[in-house]
């Protein structure tokens, strides 16, 4: 079947009137069986990643972010100039800092290179080393880990108090500075002091939602070499904060450089709220499918949304429903299986029509569970 355009798919008639019924219809869509095997015949060409499309895009996006943020750095306060570089700083950033999620993905072995330098260039100077993400993501797309109390990337936010969601984006206000106590004082501190090091490993370690979330030993698939990129990140660290307080580099390369991280992870915060139904109490897993439903697929405009939804992530239950596609073919993907699927229907419920949409039903959800609650609590 010829693929439409992707502004055409899903069509927007269609993709409201499922999500208006998404509640009403969530029993039998788990009791449904989801075509795995005609989804997967119809896109199993797009598995393999293209090394030009990663590198130009990473490398692109970088150089944008920092000549945009040295070009901040050096303007009038408040000028046009600043807030404008700072605004393309913090989004061509923020693009290349997610690439840490195709490292996490990316067959074992394989863009040695480009680990290295996206932590060269993005992780270690904003104290993300790609070794916090490698193996915790991946334990959050096993089927007996997602969605359960051992998945560091899923809070069931639709079964809680909203309140709990807004404590979960004003975390990011602070994240910075955390990652900098982080690598700058706790990593010295742990190897000096050894029961520390364990703590830092299971509580400090690790890219996650989750605050409870305790890291395991093992949880390490690529990045062998986690202990070169936590001291190569204490040494950076140090060198820049050193340096400021020598007077070599202003004050204010700090302050910039927190700022703009900070609003990389607030984006990333909404992105992430965004991103599934977090509606799995967590007592027991989710099969293949009942993941696949859980998540959220936003393809909004092909301009507009992979400014807050990079890398791929607008498509995010394509994306769990084939871990291993590189994120370049994912909108083909969601073209391809909303066209060519015979029943597209069971697809169609994951779509929302943009993040304010998505947002707006966790939102309601959670309020409606709060006040079932509250109702309950009053009646016994």
């Amino acid at each position: 079947m010829k693929e439409t355009e992707e502004t055409k798919t899903p069509p927007k008639a269609v993709a409201e009137k499922i999500s208006e019924n998404q509640d009403a219809t969530q029993t039998e869509m788990h009791a449904a069986v989801f075509p795995l095997r005609e989804a997967h015949n119809l896109v199993s060409d797009l598995m393999t990643p293209n090394p030009w499309i990663y590198w130009t895009d990473f490398l692109f996006s970088s150089m944008v972010g920092w000549v945009a943020f040295f070009t901040a750095l050096f303007s009038p306060v408040y000028s046009v100039w600043q807030v404008g570089a700072y605004g393309i700083a913090v989004l061509a950033l923020y693009r290349a800092a997610i690439f840490v999620h195709e490292l996490a993905h990316l067959k074992k072995g394989t863009f040695k290179t480009f680990r290295i330098v996206w932590n060269c260039i993005c992780g270690i100077p904003f104290m993300i080393p790609s070794f916090t993400y490698d193996g915790v993501h991946n334990d959050h797309h096993r089927r007996d880990v997602y969605g359960t109390h051992r998945d560091g990337e899923y809070v069931p936010f639709a079964t809680r108090k909203p309140i709990e969601m807004v404590g979960y984006v004003l975390l990011s206000f602070i994240i910075p500075l955390l990652l900098l106590v982080r690598f700058l004082l706790l990593t010295p501190l742990s190897y000096l002091i050894p029961p520390l090091r364990r703590i830092v490993w299971e509580r400090a370690s690790s890219l996650t939602i989750d605050p409870g979330y305790k890291r395991a030993e093992n949880a390490i698939r690529n990045d062998h070499n986690w202990r070169q990129q936590e001291l190569a990140t204490f040494l950076f660290a140090f060198v820049v904060v050193a340096l400021v307080l020598l007077d070599v580099l202003p004050f204010d390369v700090l302050v910039l450089w927190y700022l703009v991280a900070m609003m990389v992870f607030i984006l990333n915060s909404l992105r992430t709220l965004a991103a599934h139904a977090y509606r799995n109490p967590g007592e027991k897993p989710m099969s293949h499918a009942e993941q696949y439903l859980d998540s959220i697929n936003i393809p909004g405009n092909p301009l507009v949304t992979p400014l807050w939804a990079p890398v791929g992530l607008r498509f995010h239950a394509t994306h769990h429903l084939f871990m291993s596609m590189p994120y370049h073919n994912l909108g083909k993907a969601q073209r391809r299986l909303v066209n060519g699927l015979s029943d597209n229907t069971l697809y169609l419920t994951t779509v929302r029509a943009g993040l304010w949409d998505a947002l707006k039903r966790i939102w309601r959800e959670s309020s409606q569970t709060a006040t079932a609650s509250e109702k309950a609590h009053h009646n016994q």
